[in-house]
């Protein structure tokens, strides 16, 4: 087949299957990216890390640096909140820089070795317009939840894929075709009752979902990691 191909897959712990990609793309639809994408469309400043060190290290050079995060599924000591999206978009200190750690998403963030893309159901139809103009090879990677692909990252990523495949990509494998069937004709809701959601409703913490649920493609931004730090595209802004 001739022009760019997408590929859909789940991170498990290590980048390296993905490297072989121009373009990558990580989906923690609950909850990382939701939380950093929600943030920076506020006008904070956010950096993901892959541990408690890393975001202890890091925070020690910000004056008042907003720590959020979990790590299976508690609140490491010495943060101000859990990785909920609804909870940072209702706070006003927007100054304060955000240090993001999540048990999946945020290290599969920090583990890549370049420039990638970070997306979630606020923001999936503007990255793929953006996808669309950069016409290369993509890897849509779910962060992948004990090593499972989580219904919702299925889901977010297929409908970025069937964008793809209508504006001339093709599906690199197998399995990205079986999703991309599988779920991009499927409402938006069709991830509740999912692993997912049972853990934020026996948490306590539909809030998320709800927050979720009701902001569905709300941003036409692009967001993406370079360096240490997730920001709005160059290119892009929010609406």
């Amino acid at each position: 087949m001739t022009g760019p191909r997408v590929s859909i897959g789940c991170f498990h712990g290590e980048f390296d299957g993905f490297s072989k990609y121009p373009v990558s793309v990580a989906v923690d639809v609950i909850r990382a990216t939701t939380t950093a994408v929600t943030g920076v469309a506020q006008g904070r400043r956010c950096f993901p890390v892959a541990s408690i060190d890393e975001a202890v290290e890091l925070a020690a050079g910000f004056d008042d640096p907003l720590l959020v995060g979990e790590l299976g599924g508690s609140t490491p000591y010495g943060f101000s909140l859990t990785n909920s999206p609804a909870d940072v978009a209702r706070r006003a200190d927007v100054d304060r820089p955000m240090i993001l750690l999540s048990t999946s998403g945020t290290r599969l963030i920090a583990a890549a070795p370049r420039k990638i893309f970070v997306a979630c159901l606020r923001n999936y139809s503007a990255l793929t317009r953006h996808l669309v103009s950069i016409s290369a090879d993509v890897a849509l990677i779910g962060a992948g939840t004990r090593g499972e692909f989580r219904e919702e990252d299925a889901l977010c990523c297929a409908r970025i894929a069937a964008g793809l495949l209508d504006s001339g990509f093709h599906a690199g494998d197998e399995q990205t075709a079986r999703i991309i069937e599988r779920w991009t004709d499927q409402p938006v809701d069709a991830f509740v009752g999912g692993k997912s959601t049972e853990y934020l409703r026996a948490s306590g913490q539909l809030r998320d979902l709800e927050f979720i649920l009701t902001h569905i493609d709300d941003l036409d931004g692009v967001f993406a990691k370079v360096g240490r730090e997730i920001a709005l595209d160059a290119n892009d802004h929010v609406a």
